[in-house]
């Protein structure tokens, strides 16, 4: 059995009569990717803050572990085991970028000759070493971002709670960031992931949660959420006249398109629907030119979930 690197039951949080997390539970596997979609308001942040010790959950709220320690008796082992990049930048724009990484150093109480290694490292690490001896708020809004993570990262965390680390990113250099948290989860970290962008939770997360007026509405992999949306659908196109309208006799049930020569059955896309479709056209020797399986998105999935409130942002493309 895969070990947790957070598990927390029941999370409880109110603010005046403002309900914000209503009995969350949530549990990410070590060296994986969770991510926390929710509209606006939703409590992702409140969540991330709950769990990073920064913020205490109401009472009611159940057992919290973080990287195997109790946050409620051990909240010191709980910070030395995590790291944390928030919505706004961590750096200090008014020194440069490795004063940034030496301050933090200090911060973790590493001597001053392991504090220079470390950040040596993490500033070639991140493609910050030409810049690191400019003035941070010089720096790119991409390259803020990736000091805030190479900040976050001297102290060795085990996990890591990213709240909305791309925001604000033109497209290339979400895609950086994106390759950048691949390779800590490579290197062993698990990630807390909260975001705004619905590609962003489907390109990255080994699993999704949403969460909805303070209650988790759905949570599985991305297939898994897709495919509790009705609408999906296998399409089988023909360029054989004859064997299009043998097949639409047959399959009574399909939705015909005349014009393009296909049809489109409802499906899950599962590997078992497939099978038994390509099966059947094995049996009947008819032969489709293209089956192609069309599932909902994410889009799909949280206007579904969510009631349509507040959809999160797409890519620019």
């Amino acid at each position: 059995m895969t070990d947790l690197a957070i598990a927390a039951n029941g999370l409880r949080k109110s603010y005046g009569d403002k309900v914000v997390l209503d009995g969350v539970d949530l549990t990410v596997p070590e060296g994986t990717i969770f991510s926390l979609l929710g509209p606006n308001g939703a409590g992702k942040t409140t969540a991330v803050k709950i769990l990073s010790t920064l913020v205490s959950p109401d009472p009611g709220t159940g057992d919290i572990h973080i990287g195997g320690h109790d946050l409620a008796t051990a909240p010191q082992a709980v910070r030395a085991a995590i790291g944390v990049t928030g919505q706004f930048s961590a750096v200090d724009g008014l020194i440069t970028g490795e004063e940034n990484m030496l301050l933090m150093a200090d911060l973790h109480h590493l001597s001053k000759r392991e504090g220079r290694r470390v950040a040596a490292e993490l500033l070639e690490r991140f493609d910050l070493v030409e810049a690191a001896k400019k003035p941070a708020s010089t720096y790119s809004g991409g390259m803020k971002r990736r000091l805030d993570i190479a900040m976050t990262l001297v102290g060795s965390p085990r996990i890591i709670f990213l709240d909305e680390p791309t925001t604000g990113l033109d497209p290339r250099s979400r895609h950086n960031m994106w390759q950048i948290i691949r390779q800590l989860v490579t290197g062993g970290v698990t990630v807390f992931l909260t975001t705004q962008y619905l590609d962003e939770a489907d390109e990255l997360a080994d699993r999704i949660a949403v969460l909805n007026n303070g209650k988790i509405a759905a949570q599985g992999t991305a297939e898994e959420l897709k495919r509790l949306i009705p609408g999906g659908h296998v399409r089988l196109r023909f360029t054989d006249p004859a064997a299009y309208q043998s097949a639409a006799l047959t399959l009574r049930e399909a939705t015909r398109d005349d014009e393009a020569l296909a049809l489109q059955l409802p499906s899950d896309g599962s590997q078992r629907e497939l099978r038994s479709i390509l099966d059947w056209l094995d049996s009947t020797h008819i032969e489709a030119d293209e089956l192609t399986v069309h599932t909902p998105d994410l889009d799909d999935v949280f206007f579904a979930l969510t009631g349509g409130t507040d959809k999160p942002k797409e890519t620019v493309r």
